[in-house]
């Protein structure tokens, strides 16, 4: 079935890029929240492990690069000199929303925003455009193959769109009970969503949290919240049969996918909407000058970790097995995240911001930063986080984040309303 708007322009008759893994490869391992790349450590397809300016220092051009179009041969510089950008594209949205609004399925990125849009991630080149399919911001929802949006037409319904075309191939049966329901994570068999309970009057005052089942399109479950409750503001994740959100009442929360039931609710000192990172039966959360990890079985507290006073972590990433996260003094941490134990320290210098999203490829760690004159794209060495590079062409809006998702042998890059790609290898 192909989606009303839907537009699907030629593809080239060879990648001008480097091998990629085949699609329906990692269209799989997207499915166990592996193949995913997600915005934010947010992932949201359930899985066994883990949810979660060119030129030197001065902008000058790289030599070799390929530039705009992405070429064969390209690497990343050696320590020191920041690498060209292959490419890059105007975004319909900036990044003043959520953490999930780029993705990377198989060889397409996605940025959310009207039209959504998905693009070669070795080319850059347009593949497919849909008007009226997501909202500005909204949150790309991965589900096995499927990405997972509230309906464009504001009917009360939850879609589901095939990342590599564009195509609509699954759509929700809610019969107009819920107002406005919006994803916020899927496994294999249900999407799970916040909706707005519609009165009698028309108006929607209370909340629920609710699971669809996949194969019938209908609610298997609901739970209602709290009066008062706001549906904005979750950070949320789904690993092996729990469901675990925050939101803005400092509550943090982990329901049962197969029933709805909460297993445990605790408070946290501040509202934490940053990210958080599930992964091997915890999950671990920025709780101010702390990052705390608790079992998703039953709230039980496996390790805290303290920074210095007066100082504030932000939200944690789960990546390759270790737990990176930084805090508002400057300083990147490695931790074990089954122990809290720290595997190293990278004090940043002067003046220069430290990642608050991460992603990696091979040795190196990608961050990315708020906007900066010394910030922007920054590559580590993952094994002593030693800064090698930054990235910052010195464009877009000053209060607007940049964002990193590892695609093969490239990184693409959201900042503000442009979309680009940097090598990775």
């Amino acid at each position: 079935m192909t989606t009303r708007n839907a537009r699907i322009p030629d593809r080239p008759a060879q990648d001008t890029g480097p091998a990629v893994l085949p699609r329906r490869r990692l269209l799989r391992m997207a499915g166990a929240g592996l193949g995913l790349a997600l915005a934010g450590a947010l992932t949201t397809a359930c899985g066994p492990e883990e949810v979660d300016a060119s030129g030197g220092m001065d902008g000058s051009p790289t030599p070799g690069g390929s530039g705009e179009g992405g070429g064969d041969a390209f690497s990343t510089p050696p320590a020191g000199t920041a690498p060209h950008a292959l490419w890059e594209h105007g975004a319909a949205v900036g990044t003043l929303g959520n953490h999930e609004v780029l993705a990377v399925v198989g060889d397409v990125v996605l940025v959310a925003g009207d039209p959504l849009v998905g693009r070669d991630v070795a080319t850059g080149k347009e593949i497919w455009s849909l008007k009226d399919a997501a909202t500005p911001g909204a949150r790309l929802i991965m589900g096995g193959d499927t990405l997972y949006l509230a309906s464009g037409r504001y009917d009360g319904d939850v879609v589901g769109l095939d990342p590599a075309t564009g195509e609509e191939t699954w759509r929700s049966r809610l019969e107009g009970r819920y107002s406005q329901p919006r994803p916020i994570g899927a496994d294999a068999e249900r999407v799970y969503v916040i909706a707005g309970i519609l009165e009698k009057d028309l108006s929607s005052r209370t909340n629920v949290i609710a699971a669809i089942d996949i194969r019938t399109g209908k609610a298997v479950w609901s739970e209602r919240r709290d009066t008062g409750t706001e549906e904005s503001g979750l950070t949320s994740a789904v690993l092996g049969g729990h469901l675990v959100y925050t939101d803005h009442r400092k509550n943090l929360t982990v329901r049962d996918t197969a029933t709805g039931r909460q297993l445990w609710t605790k408070k946290i000192s501040r509202s934490n909407f940053d990210r958080m990172a599930v992964h091997d039966g915890a999950v671990t959360v920025a709780d101010s000058r702390y990052l705390r990890s608790f079992s998703l079985e039953d709230g039980g507290e496996r390790w805290v970790l303290k920074t210095e006073e007066f100082s504030l972590f932000n939200g944690p990433t789960v990546l390759d097995g270790v737990l990176y996260a930084s805090d508002s003094t400057r300083v990147l941490w490695a931790v074990d995240p089954a122990t809290g134990k720290q595997r190293w320290r990278s004090a940043g210098e002067p003046g220069v911001p430290v990642p608050l999203q991460f992603a990696k490829v091979g040795d190196t760690l990608y961050g990315a930063t708020e906007f900066s004159e010394k910030g922007g794209v920054q590559a580590y060495d993952a094994r002593d986080g030693k800064l090698r590079w930054t990235f910052n062409d010195g464009k877009g809006s000053p209060v607007a984040q940049w964002y990193v998702a590892p695609a093969g042998e490239r990184l693409a890059a959201l900042h503000d309303d442009r979309l680009l790609a940097l090598p990775a290898v």
